[in-house]
């Protein structure tokens, strides 16, 4: 039977009080018969030699939605707990110990192992729990059921979330002219995600989550004064224990397949030259992607395995050097390959009714997409004089897809920069770029969309013109305040576009402010906004037939304080507060104007803490947080809102968090 190790380490702290009304500790065995005189351990770690700290946290959690978890480590309703920890050893003849964790045995808990020796080897145990919460109590109209999705006659609820437990063990071997290394990981994810189909209305569903992915890392990196070359191999292996659901309902049905299973494989070659003042590096990669798990079986599928295999190809040449005291220079290609060998058959589109609309009726086959990349760049750097620098440069990519409805694009960007420092405690920087986008002819109605009205551009093909600056200033105005602040602008013109985007606007500022007025008060405080503006059009016979708007705004505050140096240095107090508030509005015009529904959030966390030294190597920490959350989604709807669509139902959240917890820390040395 497997247990869940959050389970049984909050088990091991919880049973830990009883555990020391009998002492089994190795210092209290009887070894007056042990003959221990022929015996010594010459790489062992010494107890002398630990420092660091250790400690147990435990607390409670009030809150009534597990989207709170998110924030505060758990969803966990009532006592919580957690182990931390951050130690270091040093034994005999250059042997190191370093173990960390950090609310291990939590929803959200990691903890390491290291033991190794300096400049020879070094063996590493990691352990890490992320859980992601969603929405907690969803109603759900079908249940899963042994590989089946069936109605159910009273209301059922789940949790949408996912778990993920992952755990790798690595070693390193190190010697004057190679490094080896090797490092296996597993990752165990399991839970509910919301999902949807079309059958033949459409259909929203818990899909219930239960995978694996076993990961291979290994490598040689030979290295001289001047040079370093690496060889490694990077490998995956992904198993999906949710092969397909079937829909078995009067009113519904069809089949569901999930992620199949499939693996990837990767050998690269890099390396390192230094010559001077000039330094080359590069890199080549070829990868392999398999995918052959057994198809659902169907009406007019010829194939009972997908023989899919697709090749990659990655490659990148890096050159830079520095002439003289004041220019720098600098080049880069990238070039990638990605192969699509996967079988091609044909489909009976008419019979089986897999295509979107029965043009043809016909046998068509399934197309292999290839995508093809090749990418320059190049830069330079000039020292004007003390504290004035100038640079600048110049960017291309080149990409070619097969079987698309733009088969060929190219992007240019050119952009130019100054840095001014004219004092010691004051620098800015400023950058300029213009970017354009253009490519081969746009065909709307090529054998990819043709279903696509022929005037449809998409925006990440279509021709685009872009403008955008950067403004970073950083001013340390005494020895106790440093200021940073960060703005940026963009602006993209999709001039030749007749129907989807036409332009598109982005914008911000983050400000940053550090303050530390006294040996024991130290204060952050931050400030950002962001704009985004999004307009679209639709073209009919010169006229616009229909126009649509879209204005997001995030905005983000908050600050902190810790003040210390309380009864006689044994206190220190601390606070922090952030407002994070989103916001995204949607209007549409056609023949009368009307809004589209909007999403709208936003968030208080606030904490506050109490740090008192019981004494030299004990501590308690006493801390308080609060968190306050809503959002809102218009186009979440009721489970029955629209006669024929099955949702999860409306899914927003409003609720206010509390966290209390006690955390005991004593300090080795």
């Amino acid at each position: 039977m497997r247990f869940p190790l959050n389970l049984i380490t909050l088990a091991l702290a919880g049973a830990s009080g009883t555990l020391l009304a009998a002492d089994f500790s190795v210092g209290a065995a009887n070894t007056a018969k042990v003959p221990v005189d022929g015996y010594q351990c010459k790489s062992c770690i010494s107890s002398d030699g630990l420092r660091g700290n250790v400690g147990v946290s435990l607390g409670v959690n009030d809150l009534d939605d597990i989207h709170a978890g998110n924030a505060l480590g758990t969803d966990r309703d009532g006592v919580i707990g957690g182990i931390n920890a951050d130690v270091q050893g040093q034994g005999n003849n250059g042997y190191r110990l370093k173990a960390e964790a950090h609310r291990l045995g939590m929803a959200n808990g990691s903890g390491s192992l290291g033991l190794g020796k300096d400049g020879r080897y070094h063996l590493n145990l990691d352990y890490r729990a992320i859980t992601t919460y969603d929405q907690g109590d969803v109603q759900t109209a079908l249940w899963h059921n042994d590989g089946t999705l069936v109605p159910s006659a009273e209301p059922r609820f789940l949790d949408l979330n996912l778990e993920r437990h992952k755990a790798s063990l690595g070693f390193e071997l190190k010697d004057a002219l190679f490094d080896t290394y090797v490092k296996y990981s597993r990752e165990q994810k399991t839970g509910h995600q919301s999902a949807s189909l079309m059958s033949p209305r459409p259909v929203n569903f818990a899909l219930p989550v239960d995978a694996s992915t076993d990961g291979l890392k290994a490598g040689v990196a030979l290295k001289g004064e001047q040079w370093l070359l690496d060889v490694g191999y990077q490998g995956s292996l992904y198993r999906n224990d949710i092969q397909s659901l079937d829909l078995l309902t009067p009113q519904l049905y069809g089949v569901y397949s999930a992620a199949p299973d499939n693996e990837a494989h990767r050998l690269s070659l890099a390396g390192q030259l230094r010559e001077d003042s000039t330094v080359m590096t590069g890199r080549v990669a070829a990868g392999r992607m398999l995918q052959d798990d057994a198809l659902v079986p169907m009406f007019g599928n010829p194939l009972q395995n997908w023989d899919g295999q697709v090749d990659t190809l990655d490659a990148n040449l890096a050159i830079h050097s520095t002439l003289g005291s004041r220019l720098r220079l600098g080049a880069k290609v990238d070039y990638s390959d990605r192969d699509n060998q996967s079988s091609v058959w044909d489909f009976n589109q008419g019979l089986s009714g897999l295509s979107f609309d029965a043009l043809s009726g016909g046998f068509e086959q399934n197309l292999p997409l290839d995508i093809e990349r090749t990418g320059v760049k190049l830069d330079a750097s000039y020292r004007l004089g003390s504290g004035y620098r100038l640079d600048g440069g110049y960017e291309r990519k080149d990409t070619s897809r097969s079987y698309g409805e733009r088969e060929d694009t190219h992007d240019d960007r050119a952009w130019l920069g100054v840095k001014l420092a004219p004092l010691s405690s004051l620098s800015a920087r400023l950058e300029l770029g213009v970017g354009s986008r253009g490519g081969s002819d746009y065909e709307a109605n090529g054998l990819t969309s043709s279903e696509d009205n022929t005037l449809l551009r998409k925006y990440h093909l279509a021709d685009r013109e872009r403008q955008d600056a950067k403004l970073a200033l950083n001013w340390t105005a005494t020895d106790w305040l440093s200021v940073d602040v960060n703005g940026y602008f963009a602006r993209d013109d999709y001039d030749e576009t007749q129907i989807g985007l036409n332009l598109s606007r982005d914008s911000g500022v983050d400000v940053n402010l550090n303050l530390h007025p006294t040996d024991s008060l130290t204060a952050y405080l931050f400030a950002g906004q962001q704009w985004i503006r999004t307009d679209m059009t639709a073209g009919r016979n010169g006229a616009v037939a229909w126009q649509a708007d879209i204005a997001d705004d995030f905005i983000n505050l908050g600050g902190g304080a810790s003040f210390s140096g309380l009864l006689d240095g044994r206190l220190t107090l601390g606070a922090d507060y952030l407002f994070a508030n989103s916001r995204s509005d949607g209007y549409r015009s056609l023949e009368l104007p009307q809004p589209d529904g909007d999403y709208y959030s936003y968030q208080h966390s606030a904490g506050i803490y109490a740090d008192y030294a019981l004494s030299a190597q004990m501590a308690l920490k006493l801390a308080y947080r609060y968190e306050r959350y809503y959002d809102t989604d218009d186009a979440r709807v009721s489970i029955n809102g629209v006669p024929g669509l099955i949702t999860l139902g409306e899914s927003d959240h409003n609720y206010n968090a509390h966290q209390i917890m006690l955390t005991f820390s004593y300090l080795l040395n």
